[in-house]
């Protein structure tokens, strides 16, 4: 029974992130001192069934009958709580899309009888993938928020990293591209709150303070990334993680190893090709030889339908632009831009571009 209870808790407080102030305060050392989430979680709750009965529900969402990107949702919609605005900018969609996608796929579920249990051995693989895509998405909501008024929600990003820490505990979930996948995201949460200043304004990576950066969740990451290397696996998370790797490790902005980073970046787009990771190694294309060469990998991907509805690549543009004293182009892009940006502290980022911008 106290068991039951505690799971229950567990579950309200986490998935329907319905914190409870003595509660935060007891998980919020997650970031700041060491990487604990899970194991705080694992400690008050060791005597429940927590664990299996969340890998039952996650896996249970990923059934074949259902589409991948419909199982997706599910998991984001069901089990995490996401609006159905929050998943369609995750999966860079529209709300109609994913509306007609959750329909589909409960309907589904009915019309299966799907019981709510881990798969056979032989299918587990295919739907841990899933389960992955579903969990990187919560992740970088949290991470970078399209819809709150907050850019950070630690909430999102310390459940994300409950749930990626429950599959690398379970001996049929920890493959390599889980522990890939774990790493990956402790890089980015050692960065976390180096992201935004006191008063929640954006500050890009080239002017963190580093000495912010949690230097233990780092470490925790190189030795998930460790762990997954052991093996021929060459995932496009093991791809990811080592970029991450790449930004953690430079002691400075300046000497970061952007060769390195644009290698990663060229076998990651042949691995995971899609017009975000195209975007990305334009902006590393940009840092290793300047604003011209970003402009020319972008171009191919400036009517793209995922990246239109977003601020990201004309945010971009209108810096790269700026940067060649185009400045009539770059103030342009930066208008189309704050028009798109949803986040406050995003379009303020965005305004302080404009006005630095010699006047007309």
């Amino acid at each position: 029974m106290e068991a039951t209870v505690a799971r229950n808790r567990a579950l309200d407080l986490l998935r329907k992130k319905k914190h409870e102030e003595a509660f935060v305060r007891h998980l919020n050392p997650l970031l700041t001192s060491e990487y604990t989430a899970s194991l705080t979680l694992e400690e008050a709750f060791k005597n429940s069934v927590l664990e299996d009965e969340q890998l039952r529900m996650m896996f249970s969402c990923c059934h074949p009958s259902i589409s991948e990107d419909a199982q997706g949702a599910l998991i984001l919609k069901t089990l995490c709580g996401f609006s159905v605005a929050e998943i369609a900018s995750a999966f860079l969609s529209n709300e109609e899309t994913i509306t007609k996608r959750l329909f589909r796929a409960r309907e589904k579920l009915r019309e299966e009888k799907v019981s709510f249990e881990v798969p056979p051995d032989a299918d587990l693989t295919e739907r841990i993938e899933s389960v992955l895509t579903a969990i990187y998405l919560l992740f970088n909501e949290g991470y970078h928020a399209t819809h709150h008024s907050l850019l950070i929600r630690e909430d999102l990003v310390e459940e994300a990293l409950r749930l990626g820490y429950l599959l690398t505990k379970n001996d049929r979930t920890k493959t390599p591209n889980t522990l890939a996948f774990v790493a990956l995201m402790c890089f980015h949460a050692s960065r976390l709150y180096s992201r935004i200043d006191s008063i929640g304004t954006f500050i890009p990576l080239k002017e963190q303070d580093r000495s912010q950066w949690n230097r233990e969740l780092v470490q925790k990451g190189i030795s998930f990334l460790q762990q997954a290397s052991q093996g021929e696996t060459v995932s496009a998370y093991h791809l990811e993680a080592a970029i991450a790797y790449e930004h953690c490790i430079a002691p400075t902005y300046d000497s970061t190893n952007w060769e390195s980073i644009d290698h990663l970046y060229a076998k990651l787009v042949q691995v995971r090709p899609a017009p975000l990771i195209t975007f990305q190694h334009a902006i590393i294309k940009a840092e290793r030889f300047g604003p011209e060469a970003g402009l020319q990998h972008v171009a191919p991907l400036e009517n793209d339908p995922a990246l239109s509805n977003h601020h990201f690549l004309f945010t971009a543009k209108g810096m790269w632009l700026a940067q060649l004293n185009r400045n009539t182009e770059a103030r342009i892009q930066y208008q189309k831009a704050i028009h798109l940006a949803q986040v406050p502290s995003e379009k303020n980022f965005i305004q302080s571009k404009i006005d630095a911008l010699p006047s007309l």
